[in-house]
């Protein structure tokens, strides 16, 4: 997809944070922009700033985990604008973290719940609509670097960025005979509100094996205040969509990360390789280590500080005793 102009564009999660950046982006693209999130008051404020520029932005307050909803959602939109969307954005995303081995059932239902889930539901709802219509068009799901490499500090997350991959893949061979074409973009932190995702956890999976709180919240806050302005990442996005590129990484080297990432797997075939692999892997944990420590606001103390990474501390069975310890 290369001209954007009066296509319509559903994306997810974009009340705030990366989905907020492809708001803007797209709809300065010329794009009819709809805004599903499930927080109202990151809705409200976004509909208010596109009410200020004037552009055809439309908001519907959306739990992607609800199907029925979900569906609800696509009859608004064709009821909105016509037709279903030519541009789908599956953006919206949570993360907890913890050690692995302290993850109950409901953080792994509602973290996959989200952010495997959720695109599913996205991909299930919109796809046979996009293709009856028979306009064409393109379906970017936001995964992560950390699908390819994987932490036990975030387990329910990792697999799930890692199975959205996949599921990529699959629909970009899949959707080609309907001239639909699909991406996967893999970013690293991302200046964002995923930090208060706890804010949006359901009552009924609210039972974590993970040390959440204020201040792990407020540590999180501050961590993702470094990550990538949403703009200029939605701008890659962007780039990545017009060339029809399956997997966008907006790193410098992708090319060299995906190496590593291939040599790793490699590695674990065979017992040699796998104790190389141990040793790589304790090596560039302390690398990291040190590099935290470093920084100016030293990143490490302050995870220490607030508690973040580590168990429930009803949890007292656990060795780990979190990333910043």
């Amino acid at each position: 997809m290369k001209d954007f102009k009066d296509k319509v564009a559903f994306i997810t999660g974009g009340g705030s944070g990366a989905g907020f950046g492809q708001a803007k982006v797209f709809s300065e693209a010329g794009c009819k922009v709809v805004i599903a999130d499930i927080r109202k008051d990151h809705l409200d404020e976004a509909l208010a700033y596109f009410k200020d520029k004037n552009a055809d932005v439309h908001g519907i307050q959306l739990d992607i985990t609800d199907r029925k909803a979900y569906a609800e959602a696509a009859d608004e939109v064709e009821k909105v604008y016509g037709s279903p969307p030519q541009l789908l954005l599956n953006t919206a995303g949570v993360n907890a973290f913890g050690p692995c081995e302290a993850s109950t059932f409901e953080d792994y239902d509602w973290v996959m719940g989200v952010d495997l889930g959720g695109v599913i539901n996205g991909m299930v709802t919109f796809v046979p609509r996009m293709i009856q219509a028979g306009k064409g068009g393109h379906i970017a799901s936001v995964a992560s670097w950390g699908g390819f490499s994987l932490s036990s500090g975030c387990t329910p997350y990792s697999v799930a960025k890692a199975a959205v991959i996949g599921l990529m893949e699959c629909y970009y061979e899949a959707l080609k005979p309907y001239g639909i074409g699909v991406s996967c973009l893999c970013p690293g932190g991302i200046r964002s509100n995923i930090g208060e995702s706890s804010y949006t956890r359901p009552e009924h999976l609210s039972n974590t094996g993970y040390n959440t709180n204020e201040k792990t919240i407020e540590f999180m806050r501050h961590h993702y205040s470094f990550g990538m302005d949403p703009v200029d990442l939605a701008k890659i996005l962007k780039k990545g969509i017009e060339n029809e590129q399956l997997i966008i990484m907006p790193f410098d080297d992708p090319e060299q990360m995906m190496r590593s990432t291939l040599e790793r797997w490699v590695n674990y075939c065979t017992p040699e390789g796998t104790r190389k692999q141990d040793e790589l892997r304790a090596k560039r944990r302390e690398e990291m280590r040190a590099r935290m420590n470093s920084d100016e606001d030293n990143m490490m103390t302050g995870a220490a500080e607030a508690g973040w990474g580590k168990a429930n501390p009803s949890i007292t069975w656990v060795k780990n005793d979190g990333f910043g310890s």
